[in-house]
């Protein structure tokens, strides 16, 4: 295990492009740390940089407090699965767990050993034999992770390991590879631009945009109290809805707003109320989105199914939400601040004005 550490990482392409800007990051040991963010954000560029794979323009890289800008991939003691597992098809499994081994002139007895350790713990033990067109995406997913393991690196570096599986696959395999990195217990560095995944696999998640890390934390540090508008709305599905309000935006969460109920008795000093208007409901099973309008702008509540007030198509009605709930960010930097929530009075148009 390692701690993987950079300091004012920085990557810019012959073309101009600035790819990673000024990245400090410094994980934990044996910690899973997820590289949240939409294509072309810079992640994978992060990534590669750790893996000695792409030359920092500037900047340092350590892992296990040693500076390792200038070292070979090989000779950084970690290990890497990308998107495309690139297992060699004329071998068996076994032989491509064994790859790394021999090209390291592990004795026999040795590359025995650790491939029969890694191909149980991964659960491929009774999968040697075959060769990976006889596999299926998962299979072949925790061949590539063996073929990994059984180098025994300081740091595992993962590129969207996930994406060529279907829905129902990237599930499980999700939950797999947590029981996997647990039990081994080494460092992890993850990419991945799916939210679900980050949100569920993560100890902490850095989110990036534009090459920059806009905000470093845990999973519900981020949800519940997002450094600006972009990871607000990156982070949720349905994003948190943002109503405008002067120089500010009044943020709060879908599953936040909720219709107002006959029995109940509001304060303001707890609660916003709003109208929704020109309301939609869209069912998925056990919860329902009912989406409308707040003073013209898009916003979205998430309730139960079974919630006991239902709409038409096209009403309007009295929604609410906790003030404890309520963010708030600066219209112009989409920077979050602190600051009292305003009084938003409660209008029967289906598209109020929002009022001090």
């Amino acid at each position: 295990m390692a701690i993987v550490e950079t300091r004012n990482l920085r990557k810019l392409f012959g073309d101009g492009v600035v790819a990673v800007d000024d990245i400090n990051i410094r994980t934990t040991d044996g910690e899973f740390l997820v590289l949240l963010g939409p294509s072309g954000c810079g992640k994978t560029t992060l990534l590669r940089m750790l893996g000695g794979l792409e030359k920092p323009t500037s900047g340092h890289i350590l892992i296990g407090d040693r500076v390792v800008n200038h070292l070979p991939p090989r000779a950084r003691h970690i290990a890497m699965v990308f998107q495309s597992y690139a297992l060699y098809p004329h071998m068996s499994v076994e032989g491509n767990i064994a790859f790394p081994l021999k090209a390291s002139k592990v004795p026999k007895a040795e590359q025995k050993r650790k491939i029969e350790w890694a191909s149980t713990i991964l659960g491929i033990d009774n999968l040697l034999n075959r060769k990976p067109g006889q596999l299926s995406g998962g299979q072949r997913q925790r061949v590539a992770l063996a073929r990994a393991l059984v180098r025994e690196p300081n740091v595992f570096l993962l590129d969207e390991p996930l994406s060529n599986l279907d829905a129902q696959r990237r599930a499980s395999a999700r939950d797999e590879l947590q029981v996997f990195q647990r039990e081994i217990g080494t460092t992890t560095i993850y990419v991945t631009h799916d939210q679900v995944e980050a949100m569920g696999m993560g100890n902490r998640i850095a989110v990036i945009n534009h090459g920059h890390v806009q905000q470093l934390g845990t999973p519900r540090e981020i949800y519940e109290e997002p450094a600006n508008t972009f990871v607000a709305t990156f982070l949720g599905s349905p994003p948190m809805n943002l109503v405008p309000h002067g120089n500010r935006l009044i943020g709060f969460r879908p599953e936040a707003l909720s219709p107002v109920e006959p029995h109940d008795q509001l304060d303001a000093s707890t609660w916003l109320e709003f109208t929704l208007g020109e309301i939609r409901e869209e069912y998925l099973g056990s919860e329902k989105l009912v989406y409308g309008e707040i003073a013209g702008t898009r916003a979205v509540a998430r309730l139960a199914a079974n919630h006991p007030v239902s709409f038409s198509d096209g009403d309007s009605g009295p929604f609410k939400v906790k003030r404890a709930e309520i963010r708030m960010f600066d219209a112009d930097s989409g920077d979050a601040i602190q600051e009292p929530v305003p009084h938003i009075m409660l209008a029967n148009a289906p598209t109020q004005q929002v009022v001090s």
